[in-house]
C-alpha cells in the first residue's frame, strides 16, 4: 500500500465541494483498496500512545462554532481490534476504548472513501515526546504497508491560525509559508529527514509555520512509514487563507 500525508484544513471541508475536496476524492478512486485504515490525526493529541480498540468506534465532533449540518456528519466505519492489536504490538501503544474517530480523520476520509466500509483505526500523538519520537513510531509502522494497511497522517505542513484570514478569501499566502513549505518538499523528494525531524531549529519560517507541534507530527509518522524506493507526488496542493497548507503528500 502507499502512505499519505492529508493537509486537512478547515473541518468545512466535510460538507463542502472544492479543489481540496474533489482531489481527495479523486485519489480514493485511484488507490488500491486496503484491508483497513491507520491515521494518525492532529486532533488526538495527550499525553500517551494510544490505539482505538472498538469494534464501532463513534464519530467525534471535535470543534465548535461551526454550522448545524457539520455536526450531523456521521462516519459510521467499522474498527478493526486485530489491527489494534498488531499497532500495540510494533509500537507498545495502549489500547483505547473511548476515543472514536475525530475531524482529522473523517473530515478527509467522507471524500476519499464514503461509502465508510473500510475498518478505521486511530494512532494517537504523545504530547510529551520529541519529534523524534514520532518519526521513530512511524518507522516501526512502516510494515503495515505489505499487510495491507493504508496508513495515514492528517494534519497540515503549515498551519498558523492566529495569521488566517478568516472570511477574507481568497488572500495570497504568506511569504514564511510559502518559503517553508517550498523546503518541505525539497528536503521530502530528496529523501533527506533530518531537517523535518529537527524542525524546531530550522528558524523563523518553521516557528511561523508549525508554531505548536499538533498539526506537523503527523507528517513525521509518514516519514517514518515511508520506504527508500517509494515515488513521490502531491495529489493536493494550495495555502489557504495565507497561513494553512493543504499538501497532500504521497509515497508509493
Amino acid at each position: 500500500m502507499p502512505t499519505i500525508f492529508f493537509g486537512h484544513g478547515n473541518p468545512m471541508n466535510a460538507i463542502e465541494e472544492n479543489a481540496y475536496t474533489r482531489a481527495w476524492a479523486e485519489l480514493g478512486r485511484a488507490l488500491p483498496r486496503p484491508k483497513a485504515i491507520l491515521c494518525i490525526s492532529a486532533h488526538w493529541y495527550l499525553p500517551g500512545t494510544l490505539v482505538t480498540a472498538m469494534e464501532k468506534p463513534r464519530t467525534i465532533h471535535d470543534f465548535g462554532g461551526f454550522p448545524r449540518p457539520l455536526f450531523e456528519v456521521q462516519y459510521p466505519a467499522p474498527g478493526d481490534l486485530a489491527l489494534c492489536k498488531r499497532v500495540q504490538e510494533l509500537t507498545g501503544a495502549e489500547l483505547d476504548e473511548r476515543w472514536g474517530i475525530d475531524h482529522g480523520t473523517w473530515s478527509v476520509l467522507v471524500h476519499v472513501f464514503p461509502h465508510a466500509d473500510i475498518p478505521v483505526v486511530q494512532l494517537s500523538i504523545d504530547e510529551t515526546q520529541p519529534a523524534e519520537f514520532h518519526y521513530e513510531i512511524g518507522r516501526k509502522l512502516s510494515p503495515l504497508r505489505d499487510e495491507g494497511i493504508l496508513v495515514i497522517g492528517s494534519g497540515n505542513l503549515v498551519h498558523n491560525l492566529h495569521t488566517f484570514s478568516w472570511g477574507r478569501h481568497p488572500t495570497e499566502p504568506f511569504d514564511w509559508a510559502v518559503r517553508f513549505e517550498a523546503s518541505a518538499r525539497e528536503w521530502i523528494v530528496s529523501g533527506d529527514h533530518a531537517p523535518l525531524v529537527g524542525y524546531e531549529q530550522l528558524g523563523r519560517d518553521a516557528m511561523l509555520s508549525a508554531p505548536t507541534p499538533d498539526h506537523y507530527l503527523p507528517l513525521l509518522y509518514i516519514l517514518g512509514v515511508r520506504h527508500e524506493d517509494d515515488e513521490v507526488s502531491f495529489p493536493v496542493e494550495g495555502v489557504d487563507g495565507g497561513s494553512v497548507s493543504m499538501l497532500s503528500i504521497r509515497f508509493g
